[in-house]
């Protein structure tokens, strides 16, 4: 075992989960071992919940950590890698669990590994609180390609909250390293693509989710591509999905639909984040700042970005980050403005 421990309070600002996956990717990157207490301390419900939990074993799986702690309810872990492997694996968290948090949890340590690595998750595809897997395709992964990390993913069944089901498969390819990246001029607004799916629905459902979107993004000179889904699925959602262009980056707007949520206003929904957007001075979306900062700061040079708010989210994640690396965030919260100078890390 490693004489250095890494331990993590989970209580520490924002004190959910996103504390919990960040210090386990860097444990396993850098085969050290991390000792994290009082775990999803802030919210109502602490301690670890089954997507939390399939994050747990699937790095324990890929990296031969000996591990303690891990089972549902559990508020304290104690988690020792031994290494990365790539190869092939499948997870299944067994509930309406996020599959791309746990993916996103899994990439930064397959990009590393010494081969391809293909994983398939089950679980949710589409939940409240965590980015549907349309999201990271269209705007996580292609500003993970910009900085050298490539990776593939697939949406094989649509898995909705509460009865999850879904699958994923994804690809992840090995990197020599990760480049800077600089996400400071947003440029004009230059395409919209909007994705209406419904499953287990009447599709007139879907299609008026459209058609009100169209209305609400009129004003804005650009006639959005549209797709309508009728998503496979063992149960039953909606959705709306706005991925916008613009000449220096990528956006992405969601809105679920729930039981009694008319079609209309699950489009008003996502087509006010894109608003919203658009009046401030953001020139990439809160989620994509939130993914970025634990590759900004493993890649080489100066990477920085100007999101549109500065979120708890946010913050938490750099002080987790900055506890394993010797890295030191810049922080202009008024101007909305993240930059690190990476370490170029190589294990």
């Amino acid at each position: 075992m490693k004489s250095k421990e890494v331990s993590i309070d989970g209580r520490h600002g924002e004190g959910g989960g996103q504390i919990l996956r960040t210090a386990l990717t860097l444990s396993s990157l850098l085969s050290l071992p991390v000792r994290i207490d009082n775990i999803r301390g802030n919210r109502k419900k602490p301690g670890l919940r089954p997507q939390h939990l399939s994050a747990v074993n699937a790095l324990a799986t890929i990296t031969h950590a000996r591990v303690d702690g891990a089972e549902v309810d559990s508020t304290e872990l104690l988690f020792e890698p031994e290494g990365v492997r790539g190869g092939d694996y499948s997870f299944h968290i067994g509930t309406a669990g996020s599959t791309g948090l746990v993916l996103q949890t899994l990439i930064p340590v397959l990009l590393f590994a010494n081969t391809c690595s293909h994983v398939q998750i089950s679980g949710g595809t589409h939940a409240p609180w965590s980015p549907p897997l349309h999201y990271l395709q269209s705007v996580f992964l292609p500003a993970l390609k910009a900085m050298g990390g490539e990776a593939d993913l697939q949406l094989l069944t649509w898995g909705w909250y509460p009865k999850g089901g879904g699958l994923i498969k994804a690809s992840v390819y090995p990197t020599e390293g990760l480049e800077a990246i600089r996400y400071l001029h947003r440029g004009n607004l230059t395409d919209i693509h909007a994705l209406s799916a419904a499953s287990n629905l009447p599709l007139h459902i879907a299609e008026r989710q459209r058609d009100r979107a169209l209305k609400r993004l009129e004003h804005l000179g650009i006639t959005p591509h549209t797709r309508i889904e009728h998503a496979p699925s063992p149960g039953q959602g909606t959705i709306l999905f706005l991925a916008v262009q613009f000449q220096g980056s990528t956006a992405g707007f969601t809105s679920l639909g729930k039981r009694g949520k008319r079609a209309e206003a699950v489009a008003d929904d996502a087509c006010d984040l894109l608003i919203a957007f658009l009046d401030g001075g953001g020139v990439i979306d809160r989620y994509l700042a939130d993914q970025l900062i634990l590759y900004m700061a493993l890649a080489k040079g100066n990477s920085a970005f100007i999101t549109e708010s500065i979120t708890e989210h946010l913050l938490t994640n750099i002080w987790v980050v900055e506890q394993f690396l010797q890295v030191t965030f810049a922080v202009e919260e008024g101007a909305g403005k993240i930059g690190v100078n990476g370490l170029g890390f190589v294990p």
